[in-house]
């Protein structure tokens, strides 16, 4: 997905609170926002909003040599979704379909983002997010491609968020490889964050080799390009992996909430409204 100019605000709003988060002192601050402003003047027109994110963060870590500013912010996060975990497990269970509910929940859960800041009551969220209608519904799409393949790629997004994810490999009846980040950036889920909560112990975790906030393929180690390439099935969580891979062909179904005016205009849909949407590569 291309950057819109609409995007430059929150590029600007996301350098300042990063380099707040790294504790960075006011002339620090003015460096980032400026460094900020001359990456905006030269990336290319094509440039995606994870490739601007990715650049800008390298800044912040670079000006204030702090590799994970939002460390403690996701430790927060996971043990908030933790704390919830046997409820959300017995919603699942008592559903009379599981497989809807933890797809559900998994999109509940990508409301754990600091990149376009909210505030918001996380069973609030939940709640709302099991009865709404999906505004873009490819489930029973998804549904189908399940039944066919013999595994999925499951492409994370945010710390915290991955608890959610957690439940919906614990529902699905294939094997599932978990992709986190190639380092910490952002809030996004990286290989200490998928441990942390025992990931491990249910799925395959890889890095993708990409200190980036999405997927640019590009950016990723040959490794997990091979992995992409060969997947039976993608499931892409986040806006990050939409902006980064809504132009890719390939075998995606991208599970997000909207949550910008970009994206809800990219999409056709509102802000705060949850979307199961198969990709390009998808007949």
């Amino acid at each position: 997905m291309q950057t819109y100019s609409d995007c430059y605000p929150c590029v600007l709003r996301q350098a300042i609170e990063a380099a707040r988060m790294a504790g960075a002192k006011p002339s620090q601050e003015r460096a980032i926002v400026l460094g900020t402003l001359d990456i905006l003047k030269t990336l290319p027109d094509d440039a995606t909003p994870p490739e601007i994110s990715t650049e800008i963060h390298q800044l912040v870590r670079e000006l204030t040599d702090h590799q994970d500013p939002y460390l403690d912010v996701k430790r927060e996060a996971t043990a908030k979704a933790l704390s919830m975990v046997p409820e959300l497990r017995q919603l699942i269970a008592s559903s009379a379909d599981p497989l809807e509910t933890a797809v559900r929940l998994s999109l509940a859960g990508n409301i754990l983002d600091f990149g376009p800041k909210q505030d918001y009551d996380l069973w609030d969220v939940i709640e709302q997010v099991m009865v709404s209608d999906l505004a873009i519904n490819d489930l029973p799409a998804l549904r189908q491609r399940l039944g066919e393949v013999e595994s999925v790629l499951l492409l994370g997004d945010n710390a915290g968020e991955h608890v959610f994810d957690m439940l919906l490999v614990e529902t699905l009846k294939i094997p599932v490889t978990y992709v986190v980040r190639g380092g910490p950036v952002l809030n996004d889920v990286t290989m200490e964050d998928a441990v942390v909560i025992g990931l491990d112990k249910i799925a395959e975790v890889i890095d993708n080799g990409a200190r980036v906030p999405g997927t640019i393929l590009s950016r990723c180690s040959h490794a997990f390009q091979e992995r992409f390439q060969h997947a039976d099935l993608i499931l892409a969580k986040g806006m990050g992996n939409y902006e980064s891979l809504s132009d890719v062909r390939a075998p995606i179904f991208f599970l997000f909430r909207v949550k910008c005016p970009v994206i809800s205009a990219d999409v056709g849909c509102p802000i705060n409204s949850v979307v199961v949407k198969r990709g390009i590569g998808i007949i």
